[in-house]
C-alpha cells in the first residue's frame, strides 16, 4: 500500500487530499529453484525466493550453509547447476548487469591513485552512469577526494566501495558481509549510509556475519542451513511467531546453586545464562536460592539471535 499527497478541487477552494493506492511492490530479483553442486558436496539445494523492490533483504546462514554460493550465483559470479535468476521479470541478463551494483567482501584497490580517480575509473566502465557528486555525498566522501587510496582507514575504505558499487546508477544492489573488520562506530555510520540508500529507492541485498546489523537493516531475511533455506519473513514477525517469553540474563559467575531444579528452558553462552520464561515474578523467585545476587541480571525480548541460534543450533560466526 502507499500514501501520497495530491491537490483536490472542492468549487473554489483547492487543497492537499491523502491518497492511498493497494498496489503491490514488484519483484526486483527472484531466484528459482538454484542448485549448485560441486563434487563433493551440495551446496545450494533447490533454493527459491522472490525479493521485493524498494527493500533491504538479508540472506544469513553459519559458514557452510549455502548463502554466499547463492549469492555469487545471484550475481552472475558463479554459474548454477541448475535454476534461474529472473530480474523485474525476465531472466538475469545484460539489463540486469547494466543496473546492479556489487560491493563484494574483498576488492582490491588500485595503488597510486586518489578517491576521486577511483570512482571515475569505474564510473568509465559503465554506460548507465550515476551523478558522482551525489554519491561523494551519499557515502561521505567529500573530505577524502585528494587522498591515496592505500592511506585510507577500514571504515573511509568501505565507503569508498559502497561508492564504487553506486557508479552506475544501480536499481540493486549487493552488499557481502559490508561492516566485517570496522570498528562499532564504522559500523553504525555505514547503517547509516545503507538506510540512505533503501530509502531513495535502491533495492539492497545484504549478507552479515551481525545479527544486530541484520535486525536494524533488513525489512526481510531468510535463513539458510545446509543449503535450503529454512526460514523467511520480516524480522519482527518472526520474532512475533516464535516466541511468547522474555529472557533473563545472569552471569554464570552469579549462580551457586544448581540450574538442572529450574523448570525453564537455559542457556549459556560467553559466561552468561540465559532463562527463557513467560513468567518472571516466579522465575526471579526460583533464582533468588540460586544466586548470590541480581544486580547483574537483564531482561530483554528475544532478538534474531536467539532465533537464529535456535534454528541452526550455531552462533552466526560458527
Amino acid at each position: 500500500m502507499r500514501v501520497y499527497a495530491e491537490l483536490a478541487q472542492e468549487g473554489n477552494l483547492t487543497h492537499l487530499a491523502l491518497v492511498t493506492t493497494t498496489d503491490t511492490m514488484q519483484i526486483a530479483l527472484e531466484a528459482k529453484n538454484l542448485v549448485k553442486q560441486y563434487p563433493e558436496v551440495l551446496a545450494v539445494d533447490d533454493v527459491s525466493f522472490a525479493v521485493q523492490e524498494g527493500i533491504c533483504f538479508g540472506l544469513l546462514g553459519p559458514n557452510g550453509a549455502g548463502k554466499t554460493t547463492t549469492v555469487e550465483i545471484m550475481e552472475g559470479v558463479t554459474p548454477a547447476t541448475r535454476g534461474e535468476i529472473w530480474y523485474y521479470g525476465t531472466p538475469a541478463g545484460k539489463r540486469f548487469r547494466e543496473e546492479a551494483g556489487i560491493q563484494f567482501q574483498n576488492t582490491a584497490l588500485q595503488d597510486y591513485i586518489t578517491v576521486q580517480e577511483t570512482l571515475q575509473m569505474f564510473q568509465s566502465l559503465y554506460d548507465r552512469r550515476a551523478d558522482l557528486n551525489h554519491i561523494i555525498e551519499q557515502c561521505s566522501l567529500g573530505a577524502l577526494l585528494d587522498r591515496d587510496n592505500r592511506k585510507l582507514s577500514g571504515g573511509q575504505r568501505q565507503r569508498l566501495l559502497l561508492g564504487v558499487a553506486l557508479v552506475n546508477r544501480p536499481r540493486l544492489v549487493f552488499l557481502d558481509e559490508p561492516t566485517t573488520g570496522l570498528d562499532p562506530q564504522a559500523r553504525r555510520n555505514f547503517w547509516d549510509l545503507v538506510k540512505n540508500i533503501r530509502d531513495e529507492g535502491t533495492t539492497v541485498i545484504l549478507t552479515t556475519h551481525y545479527m544486530e546489523e541484520a535486525e536494524i537493516l533488513c525489512d526481510e531475511i531468510a535463513i539458510m542451513e545446509a543449503g535450503k533455506i529454512i526460514i523467511q519473513g520480516r524480522p519482527n514477525d518472526l520474532l512475533h511467531q516464535h516466541y511468547k517469553n522474555v529472557i533473563i540474563e545472569l552471569p554464570i559467575a552469579e549462580f551457586s546453586g544448581d540450574l538442572s531444579s529450574l523448570e525453564h528452558r537455559v542457556l549459556e553462552t560467553q559466561g552468561v545464562i540465559e532463562i527463557e520464561t513467560n513468567n518472571v515474578n516466579d522465575t526471579l523467585r526460583e533464582l533468588a536460592s540460586l544466586t548470590s545476587g541480581l544486580n547483574r541480571m537483564k531482561i530483554r525480548q528475544p532478538n534474531l539471535e536467539d532465533l537464529f541460534l535456535d534454528l541452526t543450533g550455531h552462533s552466526l560466526r560458527t
